[in-house]
C-alpha cells in the first residue's frame, strides 16, 4: 500500500514529467536501430532506456552504444549493460547473455542520471543519426515544483505492506463517521501560538492528472493562467484554527498532494505555463523564507488514505497525523516528546558542521531546520560532507560481499554486491549481473537521487532504496546484509548525522520521514487506513 501512495505522491511534482516520447535513432543504412526513451524525469534526475532493434537480415553478435554527457550530466545506476567512463563519454556494451540479437529481436538496457540528457549517440561505431524523428507522443514539460517528500519507489515495497505501520499507536474513536464522497480533515491548533493560521490543500486530481487546489468544501479546481515568468497564484488560503481550536475541511477521493499550514502570514505560490511553483525557503530569493510553515502529504484513493508528516526537506512545525477507520480504530504518528522541537534544534546546533542549517528569523523565531541536502544547496554546510564515508563504505566491498535482501516478505530474493573500481555490481542467485551503481556523491545520498536514483522496477529500484537508506543511517560498510540492523544501530557510525538522528529520537514512537526512503525497515511517520472515515492533523506545542 505504501508503494501506491508514494508513486501517487510523486505525481504532485512529476505529473507532467513522465515523458513517453520515443526518439528513433537510425544507426546506419542497415535496419538496426537504437531508440532512446525517457521513462521519467523528476526534476533532479531522470531514467532513460535504450532499445536496440535488429530489423536487418543477419543476427547481431554484440553491440555497443556510446554518447556524450553535456557539462553537469551524470549517469549513476545502470542495468542489462556494462558501462565505461572516459571524461564525459559513456560507453555501454552488452553483457554475456544479451549481446546476440536475432533478426526481428531487440534488447533493452537502462540507466538513471542527472543533469542534461545524452547527446552524440553511436551504435556499433556508426552515428545513430544527426536528427531525431518527430516524437510519436509530444513530450510534456516538467512542472517547476519542489520535489515530493517521498520518492517514487519500486513496484514492490521493501518491507511487507501493512495496513498500519507497526508500533504506531492506535485508539478507538467514540463515534465513527459515516462513509461519504469526501473525507473530513480536522486541523487542530495546540501550539500555544497567537498568530493566525492559514491552510492550503494542493495537489493532483488522479482522475484527470490536473494540478490544482481544494477548497474547504472539498471541491477541486485546476490551476489556470500563468506565464513564462511565474505570476502570483490566486489566493486559495483556507482560514485555519486559532490556538485551542479546530478547523475541518473536506477532500474528495482521488486527490494526492500536500496540506500546508503557515503562521502569521499567507504563503506565496506562483504559477507558470507549466504548473505551480511551491515554496522552497532554502532557495535564494524565495518569498516564503521568512514565513513559519510546514506541510503533510497525503493520497486519498481506492486503497484508502495514506497520510504522513514530512521532514525530508526541513523540520519546522511539529505535528501529529491521524486517521480514523471504519472500525473505529484511530491510528496516529508524528507526535514529539516533550520539548522535542527544541531538542532537535539544540542537537543540530551543537554540531558545527550542521549548525548553520538552523534558520532563525530576525525576531528570534526559529523557522526551520533544513535537511542536510537543502542546507548544502543553500551553502550552509559542506557539499562534500559524506564523501570520505561514502568512499570507505564503497571500498569495503572490494574484499567482501554486500548482500541486499530488499523485500522483507521475500527473503529468497537476494543480491550480492562487489565493488570494482568505483562501481558496485550486483548479481542474483544465478550469478547474473542485474544492477550496477557508480559511487554516489554526498548530494546523491542526501537526495537518494542521481547515482542512487531508483527506477520503478523490481530489481534496480529496491537495491537503490536499500543502499541510500544504509548510507543515510551510516550502516553501509558496517553491516553487510542490508537492510540491516535496528534503530539502535542507525546513525552510530561516522560521520555524524544529527538531523535524522535527533528527529527520530525525539519522536514519541521513533517514526519520521527524515529522508526520502525512510520507509525502508518501516521507520516512516505514516498512517494508512483502507476505509478512512476521518483524518486529523494536530499542530502541537512549541
Amino acid at each position: 500500500m505504501r508503494r501506491k501512495r508514494s508513486l501517487i505522491l510523486a505525481a504532485v511534482a512529476t505529473v507532467a514529467a513522465l515523458t513517453t516520447a520515443w526518439i528513433a535513432l537510425p544507426a546506419s543504412a542497415a535496419s538496426v536501430t537504437a531508440s532512446l526513451r525517457t521513462v521519467s524525469d523528476w526534476g533532479s534526475g531522470w531514467q532513460d532506456e535504450v532499445t536496440i532493434s535488429n530489423g536487418g537480415t543477419s543476427a547481431l553478435t554484440s553491440w555497443k552504444v556510446e554518447f556524450d554527457l553535456p557539462a553537469g550530466g551524470s549517469v549513476g545506476s545502470f542495468w542489462e549493460t556494462d558501462m565505461t567512463v572516459s571524461s564525459s563519454h559513456r560507453t555501454f556494451t552488452n553483457r554475456a547473455w544479451n549481446g546476440a540479437i536475432p533478426v526481428g529481436g531487440s534488447v533493452t538496457f537502462g540507466f538513471v542520471g542527472a543533469g542534461p540528457q545524452p547527446v552524440n549517440c553511436k551504435l556499433n561505431g556508426a552515428p545513430c543519426g544527426t536528427g531525431a524523428t518527430a516524437p510519436t507522443v509530444a513530450p510534456t514539460t516538467r512542472v517547476p515544483t519542489v520535489a515530493p517528500t517521498t520518492k517514487a519507489p519500486t513496484t514492490a515495497p521493501t518491507t511487507p505492506a501493512a495496513t498500519v505501520p507497526t508500533t504506531v499507536p492506535t485508539t478507538k474513536a467514540p463515534t465513527v463517521p459515516a462513509a461519504g464522497p469526501t473525507l473530513p480533515f480536522t486541523v487542530t491548533n495546540r501550539t500555544g501560538r497567537t498568530e493566525p493560521v492559514f491552510l492550503y490543500v494542493l495537489g493532483v486530481n488522479l482522475d484527470t492528472g490536473k494540478l490544482g487546489y481544494v477548497d474547504a468544501s472539498g471541491a477541486f479546481t485546476p490551476w489556470t493562467g500563468g506565464g513564462a515568468v511565474p505570476v502570483p497564484a490566486p489566493d486559495v488560503a483556507i482560514p485555519g484554527p486559532a490556538n485551542g481550536q479546530s478547523t475541518t475541511i473536506k477532500v474528495l477521493k482521488n486527490i494526492s498532494g500536500r496540506i500546508y499550514f503557515s503562521f502569521g502570514k499567507k504563503l506565496d505560490f506562483r504559477i507558470t505555463t507549466d504548473g505551480l511553483v511551491q515554496p522552497a525557503p532554502w532557495a535564494g530569493g524565495d518569498p516564503n523564507r521568512d514565513i513559519l510553515f510546514d506541510w503533510s502529504e497525503f493520497t486519498l484513493n481506492g486503497s484508502g488514505l495514506f497520510l504522513n508528516s514530512s521532514q525530508v526537506d526541513m523540520f519546522a512545525i511539529p505535528h501529529e497525523v491521524s486517521v480514523t477507520g471504519g472500525s473505529g480504530v484511530v491510528t496516529k504518528t508524528g507526535d514529539l516528546v516533550a520539548n522535542g522541537r527544541q531538542k532537535v534544534i539544540d542537537a543540530v546546533r551543537a554540531n558545527p558542521d550542521f549548525a548553520k542549517s538552523v534558520v532563525t528569523r530576525s525576531d528570534g523565531t526559529v523557522l526551520r531546520v533544513l535537511a542536510p541536502g537543502k542546507a548544502a544547496d543553500a551553502g550552509l554546510m559542506s557539499a562534500t560532507y559524506l564523501d570520505s564515508y561514502i568512499t570507505s563504505a564503497w571500498n569495503a566491498y572490494t574484499s567482501k560481499n554486500l548482500t541486499v535482501v530488499p523485500f522483507g516478505d521475500r527473503p529468497e530474493v537476494r543480491y550480492t554486491g562487489r565493488t570494482s573500481g568505483n562501481v558496485i555490481n550486483f548479481t542474483d542467485t544465478s550469478g547474473r549481473t542485474v544492477a550496477s551503481f557508480t559511487k554516489p556523491s554526498t548530494a546523491n545520498v542526501w537526495g537518494c537521487d542521481g547515482a542512487l536514483g531508483a527506477p520503478n522496477d523490481q530489481v534496480v529500484g529496491p537495491i537503490a532504496r536499500t543502499l541510500c537508506a544504509a548510507l543515510w543511517r551510516t550502516t553501509l560498510g558496517r553491516i553487510d546484509t542490508q537492510p540491516g540492523g535496528t534503530a539502535a544501530d542507525f546513525y552510530t557510525g561516522g560521520p555524524a548525522n544529527p538531523y535524522a538522528k535527533s528527529i527520530h529520537s525525539n519522536m514519541a514512537d521513533g517514526k519520521a520521514y527524515a529522508f526520502a526512503f525512510d520507509d525502508v525497515q518501516n521507520q516512516e511517520s505514516l498512517v494508512h487506513d483502507g476505509d478512512p472515515r476521518a483524518a486529523g492533523i494536530t499542530l502541537t506545542a512549541f
